[in-house]
């Protein structure tokens, strides 16, 4: 027989964070795809030169360089008003049994690939141990959230308030990566929704730093 889920403990929490996110925001999404043959290139290119380089890292190192023009998406609603975060600090979805976090990298915009890479893998190592600090678990001015190892292509990611946006990563298919953007519609119109999302596409075909 199936055991039955109570929304209680750590997936109580988890449910309430959801319901409360859905409540008190106007959340839209949208949607692109995304030419990955530079991402897929860059990644061949660190993993030839003994350096283990996600997709994630490559994604967080493009959206950080790209933030300072959309002041908006990398913001926290509070009290009522959208204050724009000076530092750049991603949060990443990190899936685990019954639970679900998103401890973040801090400043980004000042890091290099390597560095963001290896404070991610971090981040996937503690946190199935329950070493993620109080800092890393709240400290997140955007999110992403990655479904590239299933067949999901696009999503509706869910705000991780008092975040202003979250990208969804989805699956790549046919040398395209398919791309989702969820914002606070309170505080972003779609025209700049669609000029971010624009953008993000843009730095994603890029070249990416080689080692």
């Amino acid at each position: 027989m199936t055991a039955v889920l109570k929304f209680t403990g750590i997936r109580g929490l988890i449910a309430r964070k959801m319901h409360e996110s859905l409540a008190t925001t106007a959340q839209l999404s949208f949607f692109a795809d995304a030419d990955a043959s530079s991402l897929t290139a860059a990644r061949a290119a660190w993993k030839s030169a003994g350096h283990k380089i996600g997709y994630e890292d490559l994604v967080i190192h493009a959206l950080a360089r790209i933030l300072p023009r959309f002041p908006l998406f990398n913001a926290h609603e509070i009290d009522g008003a959208v204050q724009p975060q000076a530092a750049i600090n991603i949060a990443a979805a990190i899936s685990l049994p019954g639970a679900l976090v998103a401890p973040c990298v801090f400043d980004c915009a000042a890091k290099d690939l390597p560095t963001i890479a290896a404070e991610r893998a971090s981040l996937v190592a503690r946190a199935p141990i329950n070493k993620l600090t109080v800092k890393e678990m709240s400290g997140g001015t955007i999110s992403i959230s990655n479904l590239g190892l299933t067949r999901v292509r696009h999503f509706t990611p869910i705000l991780n308030r008092p975040q202003t946006a979250i990208i969804g990563l989805g699956r790549i298919a046919n040398g395209t990566l398919g791309l989702s953007l969820t914002v606070d519609h309170r505080a972003i119109d779609g025209a700049p929704a669609g000029d971010f999302l624009t953008a993000l596409c843009e730095a994603l075909e890029a070249p990416h730093p080689h080692p």
